[in-house]
């Protein structure tokens, strides 16, 4: 008998309350942006593609031990799924639906962090004119 997949939607949910941090879990945001312009690209399919080429790439480079230890921390704190979530970490590691729904929430963030910063730019640049070049 072949074990059940843990479906993408209840993997999402449970990322979406693990307290992860984009610069501490201390992954390869230039790996990660391959998410983050999927995910601007409109494309479910090249979504989906990237998250199961690179998930796999980031978990092994850093991402499996805050990873872990953020959904061992939603377990303690009584997150639905959570449980269902770590035991599909467990076992599937950088191939689950729980890394790539992860992957997805930190591309999410990199690509809003990235937008906000370069809106921020784009409103001072005029001013940055009227710095003191020691400023700059």
């Amino acid at each position: 008998m072949r074990a059940r997949r843990y479906p993408r939607r209840r993997a999402d949910v449970v990322a979406k309350e693990l307290e992860l941090d984009l610069n501490a879990v201390g992954i390869c945001h230039a790996c990660l942006c391959f998410v983050s312009f999927a995910l601007d690209d409109d494309s479910p399919h090249k979504l989906n593609g990237e998250l199961r080429r690179m998930t796999p790439v980031l978990w092994a480079e850093g991402l499996a031990q805050p990873a872990l230890a953020a959904v061992r921390g939603a377990c303690e704190r009584g997150v639905s799924d959570a449980d269902v979530a770590l035991a599909d970490l467990e076992l599937l590691g950088g191939s689950s639906a729980t890394a790539r729904a992860i992957v997805l929430r930190l591309a999410g963030e990199l690509t809003r962090r990235t937008r906000t910063e370069m809106h921020l730019e784009a409103l001072s640049r005029d001013r940055l004119t009227r710095a003191p070049p020691e400023w700059n």
